[in-house]
């Protein structure tokens, strides 16, 4: 099967086996993990901040930077189709204890000047401050788009004026960063805080590195436990995500190419099918409204030949291309879905 569900699907490397079987450990959440350090100080580097923290999951590390963050309550500002609002099961609210509101924006992209005149810094009478805003990139949702430097610069400004803090859900951030040709740092030097996940494009098993300020971080570790995610001889994980950092972050161009050619390969069998110009990253947003057959029969379909996508809607698919995607898997996939495309959509679109 060619999987193009997720990057989440990705295996470990030969070298982060090896790395997972040699690591020295310790009690993470006692005397600490030296494994687990020196990867929370590599993260922290190349993120530009003082000190990061291993927990399990890119949605551990929203919901952490949310408490670390609003330790009052008070409401965040979030964009309406991220991943805190649509994917993470109302933790911002349940959790957390923040009152969500959303901002608007394009393909990901956030619209600063609205933006801007969302932000209260101080609760009034009928209004409750603004405790924190986040920011996706790269943008799931939005098919893996990409928001500006310039336009994170802008949001910072705003925040910076009110004294709010900004948290960035980079999960895919090193796939944001492949595609504006900067360090990772130059992205995550817009928000105070930064999670990025280890176990999609950069293959780790598993795991995901919060970073920010040494005294951020400090409270953040005491939020960790809370929410249960204290861990004992992480090295394991850890050393997995050590490699990755080290070796997989510049291959994520080639995901990047193989998801352009999918794009390009679908819009030459029917033109709506997929816009090559909203694919900046490894995220194909698969639009099968004009056929008439909806997303899960699609699927079911598309596996039956050999191909596993995800439904993103009734009327579309997400394919995201990985490590395990080379150019014979792109072709193969692209042929199957001409096929589909020829001999079995005519009967639904009558």
């Amino acid at each position: 099967m060619i999987d193009l569900r997720s990057d989440t699907v990705t295996l470990p490397t030969d070298a982060m086996r090896q790395a997972m079987r040699d690591a020295d450990l310790g009690d993470d959440s006692r005397d600490g993990d030296p494994t687990v350090r020196r990867l929370e100080e590599m993260a922290a580097r190349v993120t530009g901040k003082e000190a990061g923290l291993l927990v399990a999951s890119g949605t551990m590390a929203n919901l952490i930077a949310l408490l670390t963050h609003a330790r009052h309550g008070g409401e965040v500002l979030l964009d309406a189709q991220g991943h805190i609002m649509r994917s993470e099961l109302g933790g911002v609210a349940r959790l957390a204890g923040l009152f969500p509101k959303a901002y608007p924006s394009n393909a990901g992209i956030p619209d600063a000047a609205c933006l801007r005149e969302l932000i209260y810094p101080k609760t009034a009478k009928a209004r409750i401050a603004t405790s924190l805003i986040s920011i996706e990139t790269s943008h799931n949702d939005a098919g893996g788009m990409v928001p500006p430097l310039a336009c994170l610069s802008d949001v910072q400004d705003a925040a910076l004026n009110a004294g709010v803090p900004i948290h960035i859900d980079g999960a895919r951030l090193f796939n944001a960063a492949v595609f504006l040709d900067v360090p990772a740092s130059e992205i995550a030097r817009c928000g105070d805080s930064v999670g990025f996940c280890l176990s999609k494009g950069l293959s780790a098993p598993v795991g995901s590195v919060l970073c920010g300020s040494g005294a951020f971080i400090e409270r953040a570790r005491a939020y960790r436990r809370m929410v249960g995610g204290a861990m004992r001889q992480a090295g394991i994980i850890a050393a997995a995500g050590i490699v990755a950092l080290e070796t997989m972050v510049e291959r994520l161009a080639d995901d990047h190419l193989h998801a352009g050619q999918i794009a390009r390969g679908l819009c030459a069998v029917a033109p709506g099918l997929a816009d090559p110009k909203r694919v900046q990253t490894n995220i194909v947003m698969v639009d099968v409204s004009t056929t008439g057959m909806p997303a899960d029969v699609w699927i079911e379909k598309l596996a039956l030949r050999g191909i596993r996508a995800g439904a993103w809607s009734r009327t579309s698919l997400r394919l995201v291309t990985h490590r395990h995607i080379d150019a014979a898997a792109v072709g193969q996939a692209i042929d199957v879905f001409q096929l589909i495309y020829r001999t079995e959509v005519p009967r639904w679109a009558s």
